[in-house]
């Protein structure tokens, strides 16, 4: 009888045990799957944006600091640092956050691409805040001549870029003429929309946008 107890007792320690291991291992386990450092917070991300857009537009470049964004933004310094290693790149992301993504061409038609994608351009120049972006294209990018490249590479090139490749497809299926400037189409066609934005704001009327797109197509088009 006493053989028994002292057997059952001996299993009943290695299934204590063994459950203890399993119990270490899982909070191991648990540990080592855990993220190291705190996640990023959208919404400190989106206060940094919107202060540093908003002491942009007060002051231009020259202006813009991390001490003055961090405390406009109600956040420590070391949180803008961990995101961006200085003023110019947190600048170009501000930049680019004012710009709303372009819609993917359909690819029915060059004329119907155009104008979706024009379209876009004229409701994103309405933002008052791009009045300093476009000071920036406009003269300001002379004296921050390295801030200017990275903008027009990181910003305008792949919107640019979006264009093109509808110019060029209009080439390649015979909508447009083989002959065609693509680069002077692009900016006949962005030109037309901006400038008048910048300009005049609030003055393109219902259909402004369509009458540029054909009044160019006039020309880019085979001929007879």
């Amino acid at each position: 009888m006493r053989s028994a107890e002292v057997s059952a007792a001996t299993a009943e320690a290695g299934q204590a045990s063994a459950a203890g291991q399993v119990t270490g291992a899982g909070r191991a386990a648990e540990r080592g799957q855990r993220r190291p450092g705190r996640p990023r917070s959208e919404r400190a991300d989106r206060a940094i944006i919107d202060a540093a857009l908003d002491l942009y537009a007060e002051t231009g470049p020259e202006g813009l600091c991390i001490e003055k964004v961090a405390a406009r933004a109600g956040v420590g310094k070391a949180t803008i640092y961990r995101r961006w290693p200085g003023k110019e790149d947190l600048l170009l992301d501000a930049i680019a956050a004012l710009q709303a993504p372009l819609p993917e061409p359909a690819g029915r038609s060059v004329r119907e691409d155009l104008v979706t994608l024009l379209g876009a351009i004229r409701d994103s120049v309405a933002d008052p805040r791009r009045a300093r972006e476009f000071a920036l294209l406009l003269g300001e990018g002379a004296k921050y001549p390295r801030l200017m490249a990275r903008y027009v590479g990181t910003v305008l090139e792949p919107r640019r870029e979006v264009i093109r490749s509808v110019l060029r497809r209009g080439v390649a299926t015979g909508e447009l003429r083989a002959s065609v400037d693509i680069d002077a189409a692009l900016f006949m066609l962005t030109g037309a929309v901006i400038a008048r934005g910048k300009y005049e704001p609030g003055s393109m009327p219902p259909g402004y946008v369509e009458r540029v797109v054909d009044e160019l197509l006039l020309g880019l088009t085979p001929r007879d």
